[in-house]
C-alpha cells in the first residue's frame, strides 16, 4: 500500500487528507468556504507534518480534477503539482464526480442493479452529472445537464438511481419519478479519495505533473464588475 496526500477543491468546500494501507489516517475539512486559498496551504502543511512526523513517506499527491469549481480547482491542481515537482512525487487525478460516489457506496445501502448519478450544481437548473452502476463503470459521461423531467428518463425507466450532491436536491421535483432517490449531504471530500487513488497506482495510471490541467467542462467566463468608476 501507497501513503497518498489528498486534495479536494472543487467546490465550496475545502479538504485534504492522508491515507496510508487503505484507510484515512488524516483529515481537515472546512464547510465554511470558499476559503481555498486561505485555508489549502494550511491544511496541506498540517498533513504534511503529521506524516513527517509518523515516519510516513508520501509516495503520491492525488486531486480532485473537476468538474467543479474554476478557481477551485486551480487552487487545488497547482498546489498538488507544486508538491509533486517540490518532491518528486507521482500525481494523480481523481474525477469528482466519481469522487463523490465513494461515500455512498461504503455507507448507503444501495440497492442491486441501481446506479448513481452525481451532481454538482451549475447555478440555476443546469448540473455537472455523469451515470455510474456499482462497480463505477460509466454508462453515461460527464456532460452539463440543463435537468427537466425526461433528462434522466432512460435511465430511471429501467430501475433506481440514486441521485446526490450539491446540485440534486433542487432537480428532484423535476425529475419525479418512481425510480428517482436522493440521498442529501454528500460532498466530494479528500478522505474519500484513497480507494480511487490505490486503484490508479495500481494501474500505474499518473498524470504527467508539467502539463496536468484540471477538467473545466466549461470555459471560464469572467464577470463584469458592477461598481462604478
Amino acid at each position: 500500500m501507497s501513503c497518498i496526500l489528498s486534495i479536494d477543491t472543487s467546490t465550496n468546500v475545502c479538504s485534504v487528507a492522508v491515507s496510508q494501507d487503505g484507510a484515512c489516517i488524516f483529515s481537515k475539512e472546512d464547510f465554511d468556504g470558499p476559503n481555498h486559498a486561505v485555508k489549502l496551504g494550511v491544511y496541506v502543511d498540517e498533513a504534511m507534518s503529521f506524516a513527517d512526523s509518523h515516519a510516513i513517506p508520501l509516495d503520491a499527491v492525488a486531486v480532485s480534477c473537476g468538474p467543479g469549481s474554476y478557481t477551485g480547482l486551480r487552487i487545488g491542481v497547482s498546489m498538488a503539482k507544486g508538491i509533486c515537482y517540490g518532491q518528486n512525487l507521482k500525481l494523480i487525478s481523481v474525477p469528482t464526480l466519481e469522487l463523490m460516489t465513494v461515500p455512498v457506496l461504503l455507507r448507503e445501502e444501495v440497492e442491486e442493479g441501481a446506479l448513481l448519478c452525481p451532481m454538482l450544481d451549475a447555478r440555476r437548473m443546469e448540473v455537472y452529472s455523469a451515470v455510474y452502476d456499482r462497480a463505477l463503470h460509466e454508462v453515461r459521461g460527464i456532460q452539463a445537464d440543463i435537468v427537466d423531467s425526461d433528462t434522466y428518463k432512460e435511465y430511471l425507466d429501467r430501475g433506481p438511481v440514486y441521485f446526490f450532491g450539491d446540485g440534486a436536491e433542487k432537480c428532484m421535483e423535476v425529475i419525479n419519478h418512481p425510480n428517482a432517490r436522493l440521498i442529501k449531504n454528500v460532498h466530494p471530500l479528500a478522505k474519500w479519495m484513497y480507494p480511487l487513488a490505490e486503484k490508479r497506482i495500481a494501474l500505474e495510471k499518473f498524470e504527467d505533473v508539467a502539463y496536468f490541467v484540471p477538467f473545466y467542462l466549461k470555459d471560464f467566463v469572467a464577470k463584469e464588475s458592477k461598481k462604478l468608476l
